[in-house]
């Protein structure tokens, strides 16, 4: 009975945390879509810089924000929960040596696929970017505002928090970070197996932001570490679009989160 009732209770708790994390992504999807199809009846053109801030504020801001603290709410938690605090010294430290880790996880993981010759799938902000890179200067404020604190709230606070609680943390560390790379899918271009090979590389960056959280259990630190993670490659893009004339599929796009 005990076995029975813990093997139930592990995959209540998987399929809480998958149902959370896809809901948050569902309800962001069908916002843009929404709001993209009234604007454009309306007879409104979008932009590159309109669709980059429509799907900004709708997504990580409104969707990815919403369902957290709704769930929250749902099962009587205050913000508390999370570990939401002004970092110390030492959290500090962690924000900088997480940092070095996940570029230097994501770098080397795109080294490798370069050297190996797969293909990998390119990031959507790359496209849009070439029609006008003045986007990516946006994305760098908005690493910091926006994507790290809304991704990290839902994947880290209730995503990986939900798992850890039937599994464990280096299980919820592991998993929350499978499934946030995994959502990426749907952000990526190119076949599916070059999608699967990008999803591959996040999945090491993820496991550090999961990292940072488990060990100082205070939210900003990964939101931190992960808004000057992309806030880092948006500015190696952006100067790579206006100084280098690169080839876009071959600049760090596929890196973003």
């Amino acid at each position: 009975m005990v076995t029975t009732t813990r093997l139930f209770d592990s995959v209540w708790s998987l399929a809480a945390a998958l149902t959370v994390g896809g809901g948050g992504l569902l309800v962001g999807t069908v916002l843009v879509i929404v709001t993209q199809l009234t604007m454009v009846s309306a007879g409104i053109e979008l932009t590159p810089f309109m669709l980059i801030v429509m799907s900004l504020i709708l997504l990580q801001g409104i969707a990815f924000g919403g369902v957290a603290l709704l769930y929250a709410r749902f099962r009587g938690f205050g913000i508390d929960h999370f570990g939401v605090r002004v970092p110390s010294l030492r959290e500090v430290a962690a924000i900088v040596l997480g940092y070095v880790l996940a570029l230097g996880a994501a770098f080397t993981g795109a080294f490798l696929i370069q050297t190996i010759g797969v293909e990998a799938g390119s990031n959507q902000v790359t496209e849009i970017a070439t029609q006008d890179p003045e986007v990516l200067l946006l994305l760098v404020p908005a690493s910091f505002l926006l994507i790290g604190p809304g991704e990290e709230l839902l994947f880290r606070g209730v995503v990986q928090n939900r798992i850890r609680e039937s599994f464990g943390p280096v299980p919820g560390i592991a998993l929350a970070s499978a499934i946030f790379a995994a959502i990426h899918f749907v952000a990526l271009t190119g076949g599916a197996s070059a999608r699967l090979v990008t999803i591959g590389i996040l999945f090491f960056p993820s496991l550090v932001f999961g990292t940072a959280y488990e060990l100082t259990d205070n939210l900003v630190v990964p939101a931190l570490i992960h808004g000057t993670y992309n806030a880092t490659l948006f500015t190696i893009a952006y100067i790579a679009f206006k100084l280098m004339e690169m080839n876009p599929d071959a600049m760090p796009s596929v890196l973003f989160f």
